[in-house]
């Protein structure tokens, strides 16, 4: 749990900030510490009063309202009786255990929070001293209420990760709140797992039932750079109205997705041979593309196969949820794309080449990687024949790099010819 303090002299304007979320219906109030009357009976007038009452008993001191905010780990959904006294105890730690307070609980970003209003001045006039309140009283008093109520300290990062990726659950739509579903679960994806495009971000997603989308090349929003997720059906159809990037917490914008890739780019380099590793110890014979599946899934890594209308197999994305960390098969070595596995995956329509069954091991654990013009030819042909909606733009991408490599190698043989 983080805890914000704010001081300042308008209790109004704390108020009013509240308040104006709770019209919005973005907020609620759910605890009216020592007010006469129960939250959904307190007027405006009721709510301020109680306040300002008090603050004008000390006509010399300013600085007398408190706003604090008490911040909790994504997937941490506590009900409304947990919240409450978890706000009583940690106003009690910080010495304001006797002063009336309001206790809003905001829906408006992808992790639960509480604000607290309250002011500083006591029923004798006298005031409650600010100085060293975050540092000190807040401190004791937050880590005594993480302990009390099992919450994930927030100076312990490690243990939240762990913590926040087991809370992560499936977007069900017209069950849930769509947004706040789909913010909890982008904002941890994003901070989480180390991927460097839209389609491999996807590759993650779509296991919740979401996908972000940029719209189609000739739309306004792609030439905006817009970006936008939407909740998706049990099988990849999109539901009810898409969710912006900019309105989610963290803004998942594609500018921020893009300064994501390349730092991801250099962070996922480390975990390449590890992946690479697993996969070869289930390489090392033929087999088949669900037994294939099925052995990766139990050390934790996820094979999305990507195919055509008739079962053709055109790509191939691996996410390694131990690692967070995800690679498409072409991204990790040509042997591990999917024009070389269709070929080792036994009961398919494509026949298995008898001279790689000879040496599997040697195939696929110290292969030496060459070019062939005519066989990168007929890959790259491949993929622009079979579309798929989520990976279309690397399709696209992957066949002009294609093109590109053919016209160097030309190059280089009128080179030798001269």
């Amino acid at each position: 749990m983080v805890a914000k303090i704010k001081t300042g002299r308008s209790i109004i304007g704390a108020i009013n900030y509240n308040e104006h979320k709770v019209r919005l219906g973005k907020a609620e109030l759910i605890l009216a510490q020592g007010y006469l009357k129960d939250p959904p009976d307190l007027t405006f007038n009721d709510k301020l009063v109680r306040l300002t009452d008090l603050a004008e008993r000390n006509q010399l001191t300013l600085v007398n309202t408190l706003h604090v905010s008490l911040n909790f780990a994504v997937g941490e959904n506590l009900d409304n009786d947990i919240l409450q006294q978890i706000a009583d105890d940690y106003i009690e730690g910080l010495g304001f255990g006797k002063q009336p307070y309001l206790v809003y609980q905001h829906h408006d970003a992808g992790h639960p929070h509480l604000h607290i209003v309250t002011t500083n001045i006591k029923p004798d006039g006298k005031r409650i001293s600010f100085h060293l309140l975050a540092n000190r009283a807040s401190e004791t008093s937050r880590k005594q209420v993480e302990l009390k109520y099992n919450l994930i300290k927030a100076e312990d990062e490690g243990k939240q990760q762990k913590i926040i990726s087991k809370a992560l659950e499936q977007v069900d739509y017209g069950k849930s709140e769509i947004k706040r579903s789909i913010t909890n679960v982008v904002t941890e994806v994003v901070r989480a797992y180390k991927f460097t495009s839209i389609p491999e971000l996807n590759a993650v997603l779509n296991q919740y039932n979401i996908t972000a989308d940029r719209g189609s090349k000739d739309s306004r929003m792609y030439e905006k750079k817009g970006l936008v997720y939407w909740a998706l059906d049990g099988k990849g159809n999109k539901l009810g109205v898409p969710i912006k990037a900019s309105s989610i917490y963290g803004k998942p914008t594609l500018k921020t997705l893009e300064e994501r890739f390349r730092l991801n780019e250099m962070l996922r380099k480390p975990l390449k041979e590890q992946l690479k590793t697993k996969l070869d110890r289930t390489l090392l014979k033929p087999l088949s593309k669900s037994t294939f599946e099925n052995q990766l899934k139990t050390e934790g890594i996820q094979v999305i196969f990507r195919q055509n209308e008739e079962g053709r197999l055109y790509g191939i994305t691996f996410v390694d949820h131990k690692s967070k960390v995800v690679f498409n098969g072409s991204d990790l070595g040509k042997i591990y794309s999917a024009a070389s596995l269709t070929g080792w995956f036994k009961n398919e329509n494509t026949t298995l080449n008898q001279t790689n069954l000879k040496e599997p091991n040697k195939d696929f654990s110290s292969h030496k990687f060459t070019d062939n013009i005519s066989g990168s030819t007929a890959s790259n042909a491949n993929q622009e024949s079979f579309m798929n909606v989520l990976f279309k733009e690397e399709q696209q991408d992957m066949a002009a790099i294609g093109r590109l490599k053919q016209n160097k190698r030309k190059k280089k043989r009128k080179g030798h010819s001269l």
